[in-house]
């Protein structure tokens, strides 16, 4: 054993030799106060580091010689093994590395003072304000674990006295936990100190740690810092992804969540449904009554959602005026139930001038709706806009799902497109793209199926142009009354009438600033436009079975006579003749029909034109037969 002058002489030895090192000035700065602060003792002090031979055997003496973890705790409890500050420092720095919650960094603390100390347990406890107690976790050198509570009323307990003073004690026993099956040993009790005063403590349990009451406090501390990192980059998180109007996630926030849901869903092959409601005639209310009142009347529909959903559910606000709702394991039939029940809410709500909230609502399930989370939300806000143009019965809501209706049909065309439009910017989605998309895809089930398809294509095509509107319905009727005339078998002029209506599909592909110049286009404008049949026969007609037999028609329907056209210059009777009819019901529409640059011409002067480009544009008998029928064509454009 050294005595003391030995132990003041190789203290200072060291000391000298590592004066220059900040870290180690500090920790022999915090061991000294804490020294001075808890009690004076005069007795030997243990060497902070390893440096001489005869330190090295002591601690090579006093370290266990077993490995058996159920043993090495308690064998050790009564030895007093020497600290390398050093080696012990490193150790719970480099545990800290990637730890990203208490739990993890409580963890790894016990598990660096039990291999480095043979310490018998590891306690922390956290300050709970609401139920005024300290919340006790400790960690057994056994590796079992044990929970308790100690309550700040107790004030004769040392836990309590440690955390209202914010200073160390050293304690004989550890009776204070009324912890049954732990090893009873000294324990050294530390308050977690950060700049945002105590929020806790650190207890260690093991004999002989009263000389190293620095070292201990400067680790808490340090730990306690660590904790309050953590904590404010939780709230950060959370408010970057709380809108701080209605408390709901905010889009980002909401998009995060159905991300892992959807995940977590797949991975168990369960349902998840999307609710959507938007407030009605919010922008009115803006306008008329002050956006104040417009806040108001989405924080009730926010109160109201939150009142309503499980503790398993999320919502958001997903726009200005719309929140949305994600329920885990929850079918259509009972998203439609929650959503009756949150619209009935809302109408017995009456807000100052404004009456009771009422909103629009749609809803989609996962998996069968789709299983993309980008496809899942429009169909939601699709079904949220037919919700809004069905309105109220018998005062409640439409509630629609994505599974109620037809998406060809006029109303949920519409609400596609104005989703699509609305979210062009950020999904990056063309409406006409998506349009093809599920065309193609469509399952076609007899002609008059395909004809309610095409139609519903043709005339979201046409809508790009509103000069243009109504026009390939008009080309095939033209070219299906000439198709007869020339008496044509039925089967060719129903084909006829298919081809024409789909004629001009192409122009998906090209740019609105082309399509909808009111002057004339310039050489390199005209050529951009005179790839619409080409992108219509193969990208739009190539990848649907269907309708291969349509791309001549549709392909060809800009050639001459004269091979003066496009985009092959065909000659005569190179042209298929469908493709001839359609181009004569095609140039007499546009005609007839009013430009920006004219009105549109009459019918004799139309027939005037057609029948001095016969022969050199378009096929001379088709002409002659066509202008025999024009009369009696319908002239409404």
């Amino acid at each position: 054993m050294l005595n003391k002058t030995d132990n003041k002489k190789t203290k200072e030895k060291v000391i000298n030799k590592t004066v220059s090192n900040p870290i180690t000035k500090q920790l022999n700065g915090l061991n000294k106060t804490a020294k001075t602060t808890i009690q004076e003792k005069s007795q030997a002090v243990s060497n902070p580091i390893e440096t001489s031979s005869i330190v090295a055997r002591i601690n090579n003496f006093n370290t266990t010689k077993t490995s058996n973890k159920m043993y090495s705790g308690y064998m050790n409890a009564g030895y007093n093994k020497v600290i390398d500050y050093w080696d012990l420092v490193y150790s719970f720095n480099t545990a800290l590395i990637n730890k990203r919650s208490e739990q993890d960094l409580f963890a790894a603390m016990h598990d660096v003072f039990e291999e480095k100390l043979n310490s018998v347990y590891t306690a922390f406890g956290i300050y709970q304000e609401k139920s005024k107690c300290i919340n006790l976790k400790l960690f057994s050198a056994l590796g079992t674990k044990y929970t308790s509570k100690i309550f700040l009323s107790d004030e004769n307990n040392p836990v309590i006295e440690c955390f209202n003073t914010s200073k160390p004690i050293y304690n004989d026993n550890d009776k204070f936990l009324n912890i049954p099956y732990i090893k009873d040993s000294q324990s050294l009790i530390l308050p977690l100190n950060s700049t945002n005063g105590c929020s806790g403590v650190l207890i260690i349990g093991k004999d002989n740690l009263e000389d190293y009451i620095g070292l201990f406090s400067f680790i808490a501390n340090y730990c306690a810092l660590f904790m309050q990192n953590m904590q404010l980059i939780e709230q950060a998180s959370k408010f970057a992804n709380t809108d701080t109007l209605t408390g709901l996630y905010t889009h980002r926030g909401f998009q995060e969540i159905l991300a892992s849901e959807l995940k977590r869903a797949s991975e168990n092959e369960t349902k998840l449904s999307i609710i959507m409601l938007d407030v009605n005639n919010i922008s009115k209310i803006n306008r008329e009554l002050g956006h104040a009142k417009g806040d108001e009347v989405i924080k009730l529909l926010a109160e109201k959602v939150k009142q309503n959903i499980r503790s398993t559910d999320r919502a958001g606000r997903y726009g200005g005026d719309e929140i949305a709702i994600i329920l885990p394991d929850t079918d259509t039939p009972d998203a439609k139930y929650l959503a009756e029940y949150i619209t009935y809410c809302l109408s017995c709500c009456f807000v100052d001038d404004v009456g009771p909230v009422k909103v629009s609502v749609g809803i989609t399930t996962f998996p069968e709706a789709s299983r993309d989370q980008e496809k899942l939300l429009i169909l939601a806000e699709q079904a949220m806009y037919i919700s809004q143009a069905k309105g109220y019965k018998e005062g409640m809501s439409a509630i629609v799902s994505s599974s109620d209706f037809n998406f060809w049909a006029d109303d949920a065309l519409n609400s596609f497109a104005e989703v699509i439009a609305k979210r062009h910017a950020q999904l990056g989605i063309d409406f006409e793209e998506e349009l093809v998309h599920k065309f193609n895809n469509e399952k076609i089930i007899s002609q008059n199926h395909l004809m309610e398809l095409a139609n519903s294509l043709a005339g979201a095509i046409d809508a790009k142009d509103p000069y243009t509107k109504g026009h390939s319905t008009s080309v095939s009727r033209y070219s299906e009354a000439l198709a007869r005339a020339i008496n044509l078998p039925e089967e060719e002029v129903q084909k006829i009438k298919l081809g024409a209506l789909l004629h001009d599909v192409g122009k998906i592909g090209i740019p609105e600033n082309v399509l909808k110049k009111p002057d004339k286009l310039s050489d390199d404008e005209w050529n951009i436009m005179k790839q619409h049949p080409v992108i219509g026969a193969e990208k739009v007609l190539a990848p649907n079975e269907a309708l291969r037999e349509l791309i001549p028609m549709v392909k060809y329907h800009h050639e001459h006579v004269d091979g003066s056209g496009y985009p092959e210059k065909l000659k005569g009777e190179e042209i298929p003749l469908e493709a001839r009819i359609i181009a004569v019901a095609d140039t007499y529409h546009a005609l007839i029909s009013d430009r920006p640059y004219r009105k549109g011409l009459s019918v004799e002067k139309a027939c005037e034109i057609l029948q001095e480009g016969a022969g050199k544009q378009w096929d001379a008998d088709l002409i002659r037969q066509f202008i025999t029928i024009a009369p009696s064509l319908s002239t409404s454009v």
